[in-house]
């Protein structure tokens, strides 16, 4: 008899989460089993590997699941505790706790970062990656950039000096005056606050992020640890990229993370626990206009109007954009192998982090955002997601 009862107490549970109602940013609800459906559909329309998705209503989650494979060729499956890498989610949490440093004074928005140093930041010469800022000797114009202006991507620098013909680093348009991504200008900011606080970032990460809430399968190197539970990129065909395990934290991508840990910091973030009401509207607020007609490649050069219908700007360490609903903030990860993309509502309190772990894995998020939440206001093009099932428009 007791088997019987634990048997359809099992089954009352399943059938319970399979009839969930998730409600979407116009009101409308849709099931979790529904939701199930289509990221299985869209998986094998577009031949994507893995993928973690975590739905949030009330900011809080409601929908936290894996499909897929964490490694095709061995058929391993891919689950909540799997390790990925984050790519530049990494970025929204080094976003969070520079903007604790504001709260807290210890650095300004405003203040030349140079300021901070003891020693000219041109003699500053920093291990790994030919990290060191020589190569701005003669370009005064690095005095006057901000933490304001790292966070909103506004420095002039290149996304990565090693993308460079010359591999040097280099003030490419003035400070301030445009947008244009670059994880070294999130770099520069981590260096000034290691300098100020005389700590290391991984030390910042775990004593601000990880464990007050609770993250114990996240970091911002490579820990032995991962290695039993290792997610690793594919290539449009199934096979794998190589894995890189990074050995020197990098607020501009080095962590790695799971399903499980990453929802927790989100839950964490969209629901200002450890950020003031005025520092969590600031960050993710306008703070830079956006008008290029792409993110990446030869059209970020060019400015166009088509995203003005939803005002596309860059907050502090998120972009966002305004709609009927609100503003929304976001926040992508890709690399090879990787397309991660995250997105909230704040007045709405609805939210959705997608992680893949495909090079096809963005081809699926315009279709995913729409059914799931009813988002159809992310600039998928500007963000260059192709849908899978369309040839793009260029």
């Amino acid at each position: 008899m007791q088997k019987i009862i634990s048997f359809f107490i099992i089954l009352s549970l399943a059938n319970s989460l399979s009839a969930q109602s998730i409600q979407r940013i116009d009101g409308t609800e849709i099931s979790a089993n529904s939701i199930q459906q289509k990221i299985e559909y869209l998986m094998q329309a577009a031949n994507v590997s893995g993928v973690a998705v975590s739905i949030f209503n009330n900011n809080k989650p409601v929908f936290s699941k894996t499909y897929g494979w964490r490694n095709v060729p061995k058929k391993e499956p891919f689950t909540n505790e799997s390790v990925m890498y984050a790519a530049s989610f990494a970025k929204t949490v080094f976003a969070y706790i520079a903007m604790q440093y504001v709260a807290e004074k210890v650095i300004d928005l405003d203040k030349p970062l140079y300021q901070y140093l003891p020693h000219p930041l041109t003699e500053y010469k920093i291990k790994g990656w030919n990290r060191g800022y020589q190569d701005l000797a003669n370009d005064e114009r690095y005095k006057k950039i901000t933490a304001r202006m790292c966070l909103t991507h506004s420095t002039g620098f290149p996304n990565w000096r090693w993308f460079e013909a010359d591999r040097k680093l280099k003030i490419k348009t003035e400070p301030g005056s445009r947008y244009s991504y670059s994880g070294e200008g999130l770099y520069l900011l981590q260096f000034v606050i290691e300098e100020v606080t005389g700590k290391d970032y991984e030390t910042i990460s775990k004593e601000r992020v990880f464990k007050p809430f609770g993250l114990t399968n996240t970091s911002q190197v490579w820990q032995p640890a991962f290695d039993s539970a290792t997610v690793f990129g594919h290539n449009n065909k199934g096979e794998r990229y190589e894995l890189m395990k990074w050995k020197e934290a990098s607020a501009g991508g080095s962590m790695s993370t799971t399903l499980c840990d990453f929802t927790k910091f989100y839950t964490a973030l969209i629901s200002k626990q450890g950020l003031s009401s005025k520092a969590f509207k600031q960050m993710t607020s306008p703070q830079v206009r956006i008008r290029s007609r792409r993110q990446f490649g030869p059209l970020s050069r060019v400015d166009s109007t088509d995203n003005d219908n939803i005002n596309l700007s860059y907050g502090l360490g998120v972009g966002v954009f305004e709609t009927k609903y609100g503003r929304a903030f976001f926040k992508e990860g890709h690399d090879d192998g990787w397309g991660h993309y995250s997105v909230c509502f704040p007045d709405k309190k609805i939210a959705i982090v997608i992680m893949t772990n495909n090079d096809n894995g963005e081809s699926i998020f315009k279709e995913l955002l729409a059914y799931s939440i009813g988002d159809i206001y992310t600039p998928w093009q500007w963000e260059n997601y192709t849908p899978y099932n369309t040839k793009g428009d260029e």
